[in-house]
């Protein structure tokens, strides 16, 4: 039998990886098992919590239970989210109506829905969002996952109504600025989402579940500009083409100008790196940080307080870029 001089064996073998690896581009990161999710999201207010709910509904990773709207305008929130689903063929996924609480941002997305009502939904609807978190993590075999991109009040009464949730589930958030700010400012802020309700964070952040964060540190440093948002911008994809939708609705009714004037960029998708936290690490560099929320919603830096597993910066953020961009589109590799 003929045999192969090593070198030409080693070059086999390379060729053959790097074709699986190619081949494998796409598929699960981390899990071989899917991980059950609980979405809790104030959508609606920035554009970025409906690209991170696309995204969510591409990951193979992510098995989507429960869609839930928070920070108030509960109707609003629930039926953006069902004609989401139902616009992506996810009606498999239940939609919960979050708490009502003073709110005072407009409804920058409301024309999409225009028309579309919650009884519309053909998935099922639960009229008491938080009895439905509390009810799918208390019902479930398996660990939870909180995937929470907005500021937290229903997870704050689900607590309440049943501290023993923290059992069964753990909280991956994108909240707080640890090291830096906005547009990458060296001092550090109140981030919005603690900012908005920050004693429902310290709730979230102080009981006993794990807690893992994106704060401003890495999460506002995402965005899709170039090649690789005119592949999301130009995609006849129905997530994509829905995503891009509501951001032109969006972009409108904040005065950034006609329905068609957003072909060049993103604006930054903080909620969709909470989403790739809910199943892999490998592109951050994580470190457990003692973290205390104060009442004007300042994330601090705390040796006495819990240990929050934070993202604190980037290994490899194109590879997060590229990865989100082939998901929405449903590219394959």
């Amino acid at each position: 039998m003929r045999t192969l001089f090593p070198f030409r064996l080693v070059a086999v073998l390379a060729l053959l990886l790097a074709s699986n690896a190619a081949q494998c581009q796409d598929k699960p990161l981390a899990h071989p098992k899917k991980i059950p999710v609980i979405f809790d999201t104030d959508i609606g207010d920035d554009i970025d919590d409906t690209w991170a709910l696309g995204f969510l509904l591409r990951c193979p990773e992510l098995d989507l239970k429960l869609a839930v709207g928070d920070n108030g305008k509960p109707q609003y929130r629930a039926r953006l989210l069902a004609k989401f689903l139902e616009h992506a063929g996810r009606t498999n996924v239940a939609v919960g109506v979050g708490v009502d609480v003073p709110k005072k941002h407009n409804e920058r997305q409301a024309e999409w829905i225009k028309g579309f009502e919650l009884k519309s939904y053909s998935g099922k609807v639960c009229e008491d969002g938080v009895q439905a978190i509390v009810d799918t993590i208390m019902k479930s075999p398996e660990q939870i996952t909180l995937v929470c991109v907005g500021p937290v009040p229903n997870i704050a009464e689900a607590l309440k109504r049943e501290p023993r949730i923290a059992k069964n589930a753990r909280f991956v958030g994108m909240h707080g600025s640890l090291r830096v700010g906005y547009n990458g400012d060296k001092t550090p802020v109140a981030e919005f989402n603690v900012k908005e309700a920050p004693k429902a964070c310290q709730a979230a952040f102080s009981t006993p579940w794990e807690v893992t964060i994106t704060p401003l540190d890495t999460c506002d440093k995402i965005r899709l500009t170039g090649e690789q948002y005119q592949r999301v911008y130009q995609s006849t994809d129905p997530i994509a083409s829905a995503i891009i939708t509501n951001y032109k609705l969006w972009a409108k009714a904040r005065g950034m100008g006609s329905p068609d004037g957003v072909p060049t960029g993103s604006t930054v998708l903080f909620d969709t790196v909470a989403v790739y936290l809910a199943f892999s690490h490998d592109w951050c560099r994580m470190q457990q940080v003692g973290l205390r929320v104060t009442d004007d919603g300042h994330t601090v830096e705390d040796p006495s307080a819990k240990k929050v597993n934070v993202a604190v910066e980037w290994k490899d953020l194109p590879a997060l870029q590229d990865l989100l961009v082939r998901r929405l589109t449903s590219e394959k590799p």
